[in-house]
């Protein structure tokens, strides 16, 4: 049995759909990443599964069916990280982290001193070690990002979904945010969906690639396994004209590269 699995999830708002009949699954220690053009489902997909959305369809996760948990249960196994956080009240960067031990509090109790350190460690993690007292509207949106990553850490859940984490971050936080989930994804049962603006860092990041186009799946990709003609083939699908090459960097890694193939003239036709 997968770790996860999707069945025929349909969502939308209002009498529109907009993710229509779709279902994918992944095993624990799996980051599946989500491309799509602009208004082809990603971030609709990720509010239904996490319940902030209504949804026909069922999500399965190490054998429970989220719709079936209360929204204090599913805040255990499941969190998500928006594109922006929705914080607008003067809070310091410490006290949004600890917002993710609320599933494990009761009524009216406050964070452990275990919890706080626990809260200072993801800070550390995420680059913002000096930053704990901070107030929270004072950060880049950038560093945001990465405090609202750092309460999502402390939340203890199985199941990590995040949408386009990296689009406010610069080149080097980039690439250590998508570090950070796969050192995450090492330990215990877990898995994390994402979806990524920058096609390269999903093809050298993740696991498994699920396409999506108006609502549906196009098709999943395997970029450790697939060859450079099969991922063209689909990616063109999102993007165009692209071509895929890939290359060894000076530490011996091997890293995929999506080039852009339409022509000047093309491009103004």
């Amino acid at each position: 049995m997968n770790f996860f699995a999707a069945s025929n999830i349909t969502a939308g708002y209002g009498r529109k759909t907009i993710v229509n009949n779709l279902s994918f699954s992944m095993d624990s220690g799996c980051l599946l990443g989500i491309l799509g053009a602009n208004g082809s489902g990603k971030t609709t997909l990720l509010k239904a599964v996490c319940g902030i959305l209504p949804h026909t369809g069922s999500c399965t996760l190490d054998g429970k069916i989220l719709e079936k948990l209360s929204p204090r249960q599913l805040a255990r196994h499941c969190s998500y990280i928006p594109q922006r956080s929705g914080i607008s009240i003067d809070i310091s960067v410490l006290d949004v982290v600890l917002m993710g031990c609320n599933p494990r509090l009761g009524l009216l109790e406050r964070p452990t001193a275990a919890m706080k350190a626990e809260g200072r460690r993801a800070l550390a993690l995420v680059g913002l070690k000096d930053s704990e007292e901070k107030n929270y509207q004072t950060l880049s949106e950038g560093q945001k990002q990465l405090c609202i990553l750092a309460r999502t850490l402390c939340c203890q859940s199985r199941l990590l979904l995040l949408d386009e984490p990296e689009s406010a971050l610069d080149f080097h936080f980039r690439y250590r945010m998508l570090d950070i989930l796969r050192n995450w994804l090492s330990d215990d049962r877990r898995a994390a969906i994402v979806t990524l603006h920058d096609p390269s860092l999903a093809l050298n990041y993740c696991d498994i690639l699920l396409l999506l186009s108006d609502g549906s799946v196009l098709g999943s990709l395997c970029p450790k396994e697939d060859s450079l003609e099969k991922m063209e083939t689909m990616l063109q699908q999102i993007y165009g004209k692209i071509s895929l090459a890939g290359f060894i960097s000076r530490s011996g890694r091997k890293h995929l590269v999506m080039l852009n193939e339409e022509t000047k003239q093309e491009t103004d036709e």
